[in-house]
């Protein structure tokens, strides 16, 4: 079963009761009518905390943590800052620790590389579907070397980043850049939840990654498995301005759509599965090479029709 992205938005309290996320307003001022809202906790994959007069007890945070749940919280604007994870979500997680340790060099280049070409075939896919010229992304991918040497994926976002959006929107992919950076920004940070919250599932540490080295990044390797998945949330924002110009503010709809990539239908490993789903499938066969059962991750395929 898929598993729900909820986003709060309002002030409320957040308790736990017979398995249930309570969604409660009773000492809210100003909101004290509203009925409390209930929210199965085993359904739920991500939770948003958005609004700062959130209030919430350890006994639910504990809950939340026990079945794997992404919790992310919010800055004042209104875009994701900080997650909670497990810190145990395998039974085998102290073996799988020692096979991502252990894993050599030309191994992680490997990977890296397929990381990389799936990447630029879903990029490609993309613009296939706005019927821009994509060819330049179709070589660039059949050309990328083990541990991506010749810097293919840069080459290869210069020409994406260039041609996605309208000539008449000028746009420079910038995390602290214009409209629509803002929406790419957020989605970004959804999917990054998600991913990590996969790793963890596998019984791998996300802070290990396999190319990103930041030595203040606690989520490496999250960043290094949800390149691929990336431009799912492009396709979303490109269409958002294809419908609208006004995208400076982040609103409830964009929202709604942003965090509705989670439950995209894809294609992994010749099956339809919905995106989050398909994380855990990625997670799971990097854990797998890693452990040298399998040389091939898996990874969905952007529907470029």
């Amino acid at each position: 079963m898929i598993k729900r992205t909820l986003c709060i938005e309002n002030p409320c309290h957040l308790k736990c009761n017979n398995e249930q996320l309570v969604i409660s307003y009773a000492h809210i001022k100003g909101l004290e009518d509203r009925q409390d809202k209930t929210v199965p906790i085993e359904d739920m994959g991500v939770l948003v905390l958005e609004h700062p007069q959130i209030t919430t007890t350890h006994f639910l945070l504990d809950k939340l943590i026990a079945n794997n749940i992404a919790v992310i919280t919010c800055n004042n604007t209104h875009h994701p800052s900080g997650m909670l994870l497990s810190l145990e979500s395998h039974t085998l997680q102290s073996e799988r620790f020692k096979e991502q340790l252990a894993a050599s060099e030309p191994l992680k280049k490997q990977l890296w590389q397929q990381t990389v070409k799936a990447k630029i075939n879903n990029q490609s896919a993309v613009l296939q579907k706005w019927h821009i010229p994509h060819g330049y992304l179709n070589n660039a991918r059949q050309n990328v070397k083990s541990g991506d040497a010749d810097n293919a994926e840069a080459k290869a976002a210069a020409y994406y980043w260039g041609h996605l959006f309208p000539d008449a929107w000028q746009f420079f992919r910038k995390r602290e850049g214009p409209p629509p950076n803002n929406l790419l920004n957020y989605g970004y940070a959804i999917i990054r939840a998600a991913m990590a919250r996969a790793i963890a599932g596998a019984g791998l540490l996300p802070t290990l990654g396999i190319f990103h080295r930041n030595r203040y990044n606690a989520y490496c390797l999250a960043d290094d498995m949800m390149e691929p998945y990336r431009p799912f949330v492009d396709a979303i924002v490109r269409n958002m301005i294809h419908e609208t110009s006004a995208v400076e503010v982040l609103t409830q709809p964009f929202k709604v759509q942003l965090l509705n990539v989670l439950t995209l239908d894809t294609i992994i490993e010749e099956q339809t599965s919905p995106l989050l789903v398909a994380m855990q499938k990625t997670a799971f066969s990097l854990s797998r090479c890693y452990a040298g059962e399998q040389r091939k991750l898996v990874f969905p395929e952007f529907p470029a029709a």
